[in-house]
C-alpha cells in the first residue's frame, strides 16, 4: 500500500469554510433518517394509555356519578400533574440522552482550506474531500482519488472478503474506485471526493432500519418488566375480589366498593419501577460522560458494578502515550539519548532506515517519535529522505510482526527493502544463527527491564520487477535482509495510575495487563505501577501451547500477558467470562473489535482508537487514561446502589398503602385509602424515585467492597425482605392506631387524619432510612443531597395543606389539626421510628455475625 497523502492533500485544499457551510445549508446534515426525540403529543397519549390514568378517569367517573363533583375534579386534574411530571422526567432523560448522541456520532478528517480537519459526520457535506485511515468508518459516498484501500462492504452486500479499493481514471470512470457510507475502512490510506450524503447515500437508499437499531432490553429492564407484569395482574385480580367482598360481604353499594377496588389497584400497581430503571440509566450515562467516559451502550451502565476483572492494554492506557526514542542498540554497541550531545555515525543507518520503515506523516505515536527523533539528530545530512514514497507496503499482521515498506532505487529492477517490528520477528526474517539471536535476545531483555519499548530494524534488497503474472512476493519472509540493530521508546506512566490501581484491589476488582510488547517491558510498566505483586508473565507463544482447562487455570495466578495478538486477546477475554469472571477491555484497533464484542463491557480508546474499536465498544474513552476507567466503575456502582436504594423505598411504602386499602375491606371497617389519597401519596414518591434517589451520592465505603454478582437483581426476594418487614410493621402500626381509635370512639374522619398524616410522614421517614441503611435517622446526612430538603419540606407543606385549608381537608375525608389529633399523630409516628430502628440494629448486628464468621 502506499501513502502518498501529504503531497496529494497539497495539490487538493479541499472546500473552503465558506463553501461547506452553504452546502451544508443547502442540503442538510449528513444524517440517515434516525428516531427522534418524542413529541409532546406522543408523550401525553403514553400517559392516556397507562393503566394508573385509566384507573384515575374510572375513579373520577364513579366520584361523578356519587355527586362528589369536588373528589372528582381533584382527580381529573392530577391527570395534568401526572402529564407534567412525565414530560420533566421525558425530557431530562432525552437531553441526556441527545448529548450522548453528539459525543457518540462519527466523526470525519476532512481537508478544507487546504488543511486537515476533524468534523462531525453529519457536517460532510457534497465535495468534501476525506482523508481516509485503516479503522475509519466512511462517512459518506465518495470517489477515491489517490491511495489504495481495502474496504469491509459486507453491510451492503454481506460478503466479509474485504473490497480492494484503486482510483480510477478519470474519477467517476467506473465503480473501482468507489466508496460507500457507513464501510469500513480495514487497511491503507487513502483521498476520496464526496459526492452523495445522508439518505442520498447507497446506505440511505437501501432503507433507514439500517441507520437505527433498537437495543435490545438489558437483563435488568427484563427481569422488572416481568415483576411489573406480575404485580399488575396481581393488582386486578386483588382489585376484583376487593370489589366482590366489599359489594356483596360487606354490603356496601356497589360505586363504593368500585372505588375501593381501584385505590387498591393503584396501590399495588409498581409504576416506579420503569421510571427508576429509565431515569437512573440515562441519567447516569450521561454522569459517566462529564467523566470523559462515553456510554454507548447504555445497559453497560448497569454491568459497571459488577467488574470482576479488568483487562487493560499498556500504552495510553497506564502510560502517557508520549513515546520518545531513549536509547539505541547495535550489535556491537548502545547508545542512550539522555544527556547524550550527539548521535554516533555507527547509529546513522539504524536511524535512516528506521525513518524509512515508518510513515513520512503517521498517526501512531510511536512513529511519530522516530520521524521526530530522526529529524532531530539527522537533519541536513544524506540519510534524510523527506518525500520518498514506497512503491509497496507488506502491513503488521498476526502472522509476522513486522512491516516492510519497499521503495524503487537508481536501479531499474532493483528494490530497497526498510523493516520495523517486533526483534524476534524481525530477527527470523534476517534468518540469524543462534548465536546472534541470543546477543539480540539479550540487549532486548535489558532494554525491556527499564521499561522501554523495543523495536528491531533491518534493511534489504530485492532484484526483481514485480509484473502482471508475477506480482510482488507474497510474505516478507521471500527477502533476504540484514540486522542493523535496536531502537528503544520510553514511555513513562501516567502519574494518577498508580492510585486507581490501588483503588481497584480495595474494590476487589482484579487488573490484568493485555500488551503486544516485551514481556520485560510489560513487567518493568508494572512494577513502576504497582500493577501485581505476581512477576509471572504469559506471553502469546505459551498461550498458543495450552488447552483451555490449563490457560484458564493459569489465569487465575497470572496478572501480565505480552507479546499477544487479538486473536489471543480475544481467547483470554472468553476464557475468564468462562470462569465466571465480569469482564472490562480496553482496545483501540480494528483487530480489538472481537474481543471488545466478547467482553461483558468492552472500552475503546477514543484518542487513538478506530472507528470500528469504538463502534463495538460499549463505553468510549474520551480521554485515554487508566484513571478515567475507575471512575465510571465508581460511578457504575454509584446508580446500581441508587437503584437499589430507589427500589427498595418503592417496595417499602407500598406496603402499608396496600394494607390500608385492601384489611379495611376483609375487617369490615370503613375504607381508610381512596383513589384521592393514593393519588397525593404518588405526588410524594414518584418525585422520591426519579429525583432524589438519582441525585444521591456515593457512599464512602463503595470502592471498598467486592463488585456484585452479575445476576444479583435489585427484585430478588433477598435484596427486599428488609423493606418488605418496614413497610409491614409500619402497615401493623397503622391498621393497629385505627383500630383503637375506634375503640376510642373517634369518628372516621379523625382516625384518617391520623393514620393518613402518619403514613405521609412514615414516607419521609422510608426515604431516610434507605438513604443511608447503617446510621439512626437523626444521625444521617442531608447536605450533600441536593434535593432531599426540597423534599422534605414539600412533603410537610402538602399535609399542611390537606390538614389546614378546609376545601382540601373536606376533599380528602379529614379532620382539622386538633390537639388530640396531633398528639396520636405523634405518638404512632414514635412508634413507626422505634420500628424502623429496630430493624436497622437487627439488620447491623446479623451483618456483623455474618462478617465474623467469614
Amino acid at each position: 500500500m502506499t501513502d502518498k497523502l501529504p503531497a496529494a492533500i497539497q495539490d487538493r485544499p479541499g472546500l473552503s469554510g465558506t463553501e461547506a457551510a452553504e452546502r451544508l445549508a443547502r442540503d442538510g446534515p449528513n444524517q440517515l433518517p434516525g428516531s427522534t426525540p418524542k413529541s409532546t403529543a406522543a408523550i401525553v397519549r403514553e400517559v392516556l394509555t397507562e393503566p394508573m390514568f385509566l384507573m384515575l378517569l374510572a375513579a373520577g367517573g364513579i366520584y361523578l356519578a356519587l355527586g362528589d363533583k369536588g373528589e372528582a375534579l381533584f382527580l381529573l386534574s392530577f391527570v395534568f400533574v401526572v402529564i407534567g411530571i412525565t414530560l420533566v422526567q421525558e425530557r431530562r432523560t432525552q437531553r441526556a440522552l441527545e448529548s450522548l448522541r453528539d459525543l457518540s456520532a462519527p466523526r470525519a478528517l476532512v481537508v478544507r482550506d487546504g488543511t486537515e480537519q476533524r468534523i462531525a459526520g453529519r457536517d460532510v457535506v457534497c465535495g468534501d474531500l476525506l482523508v481516509l485511515h485503516e479503522g475509519d468508518r466512511i462517512a459518506a459516498d465518495a470517489q477515491l482519488l489517490d491511495g489504495q484501500l481495502e474496504v469491509d462492504e459486507s453491510l451492503l452486500t454481506g460478503e466479509s472478503v474485504p473490497v480492494a479499493k484503486l482510483p480510477v481514471q478519470p474519477p467517476g470512470d467506473g465503480s473501482g474506485g468507489l466508496l460507500y457510507a457507513s464501510t469500513v475502512v480495514t487497511r491503507g490510506v487513502g483521498l476520496a471526493r464526496v459526492h452523495a450524503t445522508a439518505g442520498h447515500t447507497a446506505v440511505g437508499r437501501i432503507g433507514a432500519d439500517l441507520a437505527t437499531t433498537t437495543p435490545p432490553p438489558s437483563p435488568l429492564q427484563q427481569r422488572s418488566r416481568r415483576l411489573v407484569r406480575a404485580l399488575g395482574t396481581l393488582a386486578l385480580v386483588l382489585a376484583a375480589a376487593q370489589v366482590l367482598l366489599g359489594w356483596w360481604w360487606n354490603g356496601r353499594p356497589l360505586l363504593d366498593s368500585l372505588l375501593s377496588g381501584i385505590a387498591l389497584a393503584m396501590a399495588l400497581l409498581p409504576e416506579e419501577i420503569p421510571v427508576i430503571l429509565t431515569v437512573f440509566l440515562a441519567l447516569g450515562a450521561w454522569r459517566i460522560a462529564r467523566l470523559q467516559v462515553l456510554t454507548r451502550r447504555i445497559t453497560a451502565v448497569e454491568t459497571l458494578g459488577a467488574i470482576t476483572v479488568l483487562a487493560v492494554d499498556k500504552t495510553g492506557t497506564l502510560t502517557q502515550n508520549r513515546m520518545a526514542v531513549a536509547g539505541l542498540a547495535t550489535p556491537a554497541r548502545h547508545w542512550r539519548a539522555e544527556g547524550a550531545g550527539e548521535l554516533p555515525e555507527d547509529f546513522h543507518p539504524l536511524v535512516e532506515w528506521a525513518m524509512l520503515a515508518t510513515p513520512g506523516d503517521p498517526f501512531d505515536p510511536m512513529e511519530k517519535a522516530i520521524q521526530q527523533f530522526g529529524h532531530g539528530w539527522l537533519q541536513g545530512t544524506e540519510h534524510v529522505h523527506d518525500g520518498r514514497e514506497p512503491v509497496f507496503e507488506y502491513a503488521l499482521s498476526g502472522e509476522i510482526l513486522a512491516m516492510t515498506r519497499v521503495y524503487a532505487s537508481t536501479a531499474p529492477e532493483r528494490h530497497l527493502l526498510a523493516t520495523k517490528g517486533a526483534p524476534e520477528a524481525v530477527a527470523d526474517l534476517c534468518h540469524l544463527d543462534e548465536g546472534r539471536r541470543a546477543a539480540i535476545r539479550a540487549q532486548v531483555e535489558a532494554l525491556a527491564e527499564d521499561g522501554l519499548r523495543v523495536l528491531g530494524v533491518a534493511r534489504g534488497h530485492w532484484a526483481g520487477a514485480p509484473g502482471q503474472a508475477q506480482g510482488w512476493p507474497a510474505s516478507q519472509h521471500d527477502f533476504d535482509f540484514e540486522f542493523l540493530g535496536l531502537l528503544a521508546l520510553a514511555d513513562p506512566p501516567r502519574p494518577e495510575v498508580p492510585e486507581a490501581l490501588a483503588e481497584c484491589r480495595a474494590a476487589g476488582v482484579r487488573v490484568v495487563m493485555m500488551t503486544g510488547d516485551h514481556p520485560a517491558t510489560a513487567r518493568a510498566i508494572a512494577r513502576q505501577v504497582g500493577l501485581s505483586e505476581r512477576p509471572e508473565v504469559l506471553t502469546g507463544d505459551e498461550l498458543q501451547t495450552l488447552d483451555d482447562a490449563t490457560l484458564r487455570e493459569r489465569l487465575r495466578r497470572v496478572d501480565l500477558c505480552a507479546r499477544l495478538k487479538p486473536a489471543h486477546k480475544l481467547r483470554l477475554v472468553q476464557l475468564l467470562r468462562a470462569d465466571g469472571q465480569v469482564v472490562a477491555m480496553t482496545g483501540d484497533g480494528v483487530n480489538d473489535a472481537s474481543a471488545l464484542k466478547a467482553a461483558d463491557v468492552g472500552i475503546a480508546m477514543g484518542e487513538r482508537g478506530t472507528d470500528v474499536a469504538r463502534e463495538a465498544a460499549a463505553l468510549v474513552l474520551l480521554k485515554d487514561s487508566f484513571a478515567h476507567i475507575v471512575a465510571a466503575i465508581r460511578q457504575g456502582r454509584r446508580i446500581d446502589d441508587n437503584v437499589r436504594k430507589a427500589t427498595r423505598f418503592v417496595f417499602a411504602v407500598h406496603m402499608p398503602i396496600v394494607a390500608l386499602a385492601l384489611v379495611p375491606t376483609l375487617l369490615h371497617w370503613p375504607a381508610l385509602l381512596l383513589p384521592v389519597h393514593i393519588v397525593l401519596l404518588e405526588l410524594l414518591i414518584d418525585p422520591a424515585c426519579s429525583i432524589v434517589f438519582e441525585a444521591e451520592p456515593e457512599a464512602a465505603d463503595i470502592m471498598e467492597r467486592p463488585p456484585r454478582p452479575l445476576t444479583d437483581s435489585p427484585f430478588a426476594l433477598h435484596a427486599l425482605w428488609l423493606p418488605l418487614l418496614q413497610g409491614l410493621g409500619i402497615a401493623a402500626l397503622l391498621l393497629d392506631a385505627q383500630a383503637w381509635l375506634q375503640v376510642l370512639g373517634w369518628d372516621l374522619s379523625q382516625s384518617r387524619s391520623v393514620v393518613f398524616g402518619a403514613l405521609v410522614l412514615c414516607a419521609l421517614m422510608l426515604i431516610l432510612a434507605h438513604r443511608d441503611p447503617m446510621h439512626p435517622l437523626w444521625r444521617r446526612r442531608s447536605s450533600t443531597n441536593p434535593w432531599l430538603q426540597p423534599m422534605a419540606a414539600a412533603v410537610v407543606l402538602l399535609l399542611v395543606a390537606v390538614l389546614a385549608v378546609p376545601g382540601l381537608r373536606h376533599l380528602m375525608g379529614l379532620d382539622g389539626a386538633r390537639p388530640p389529633t396531633l398528639a396520636a399523630g405523634a405518638v404512632l409516628l414514635a412508634l413507626c421510628l422505634a420500628w424502623l430502628e429496630l430493624l436497622r440494629l437487627a439488620m447491623a448486628r446479623l451483618a456483623a455475625r455474618t462478617a465474623s464468621t467469614l
